[in-house]
């Protein structure tokens, strides 16, 4: 599973992808097991970066859905969530705050 976090990470990374965070959710009763935030310097970035992932990701990755909005995507690998916003979305929806308390157990002082 590290490698594949490694994998995901390094793509966004080598692709100017800003705030990198990987969020460990196993055995926190939510639906993935892992939550990975990224943000993107546009919406014409934030395609860009989907477009890499595909690129750098398969044939190793099952991408089983994914939403665009332009200013959000939302990658969903199964086991693994990617979201990549603009800078903006990623402060108005602030989902570091909610998957932090997530992963610390505190879910219920975030909402």
């Amino acid at each position: 599973m590290q490698n594949r976090i490694d994998n995901i990470t390094n793509s966004l990374d080598k692709n100017k992808a800003e705030g990198i965070e990987v969020f460990d959710l196993r055995n926190k009763n939510y639906f993935v097991d892992y939550a990975i935030i990224a943000s993107s310097l546009g919406v014409k970035h934030t395609s860009a970066l989907l477009s890499h992932l595909k690129d750098d990701l398969k044939p190793g990755e099952k991408f089983n859905n994914i939403d665009e909005s332009g200013d959000w995507i939302v990658v969903d690998l199964g086991d693994i969530l990617i979201h990549i916003m603009t800078p903006e979305y990623r402060v108005k929806y602030d989902m570091e705050t909610f998957l932090a308390g997530l992963a610390s157990g505190k879910e219920g002082d975030v909402l």
